[in-house]
């Protein structure tokens, strides 16, 4: 069995220790990369008989993969070692939004550490079909879905639309389930989290943190692009040129 190549997860945390470091590779013997080595080796990412591989993220393994941060980067005057296109694009997204890309590894560090994020399910859609997760990588992707596809949470947020005396309608392109499948759309949306949970954290949710999407902009908020973060419904509608459904 060969060892698995590094996931997004692994690459954001792998990358944040490098820009830690003052874009500067880290050792073998370094301690972070030590800590870093035991923390991929728990990720509930990979197979458990891709764990047992003597060479799965070793400190050494960390420690080339700081390497190939370091001289990818575009101010590193030396010669670059060869990686893949996954590297690459990491470098791209650390160099361009680097608060957001720290605060996504910090945010899998303490899922990692609180195990909260191990003990999550995988999820459909958590990868899109390219493959590629957005900049929160597989496993916050993974916590989000969970939380939205939570039926109580969804309930709560209905109730709270209908309460104020609207109709349950997208709030990025204005469709309406009802109006155009009759009863059988009537009570149906998605919920979805404004605010990335790398950014929100566990604090608990509120119904401003929510908000009402029909499935193909649920799709879109999520649907990512390398270094990319997901979309708002408000970056939706401006995209697809729609204003601000009102009385929704």
């Amino acid at each position: 069995m060969r060892t698995p190549s590094w996931t997004e997860d692994e690459l954001l945390l792998a990358g944040a220790l490098v820009v830690r470091n003052g874009w500067r590779e880290l050792r073998t013997s370094d301690q972070e990369v030590q800590e870093l080595s035991e923390l991929l080796r728990s990720l509930p990412i990979h197979e458990p008989s891709a764990r047992t591989l003597p060479g799965f993220r070793s400190p050494a393994s960390v420690s080339r993969k700081t390497a190939d941060f370091m001289t990818n980067h575009k101010q590193y005057s030396g010669k670059s070692t060869r990686c893949g296109k996954p590297t690459l694009l990491m470098v791209d997204a650390l160099t361009e939004r680097e608060s957001d890309m720290l605060q996504a590894a910090l945010a899998i560090e303490e899922g990692i550490a609180s195990g909260e994020l191990q003990s999550l399910a995988p999820q459909p859609d958590e990868v899109d079909e390219a493959g590629v997760t957005a900049i929160e990588g597989r496993l916050l992707v993974r916590r989000a879905l969970v939380r939205e596809r939570d039926p109580q949470l969804r309930l709560w947020k209905i109730n709270h639309v209908r309460g104020l005396g609207h109709r349950l309608r997208c709030e990025a392109c204005g469709f309406d389930f009802a109006y155009i499948y009759g009863d059988l759309g009537e009570g149906y949306i998605e919920v979805h989290h404004v605010t990335p949970l790398h950014i929100t954290g566990t604090r608990e949710t509120t119904l401003g943190d929510l908000t009402c999407l029909c499935a193909n902009c649920h799709r879109m908020c999520h649907r990512s692009r390398p270094g990319e973060s997901w979309r708002t419904p408000a970056a939706l509608r401006e995209l697809i040129g729609k204003p601000e459904a009102a009385g929704h």
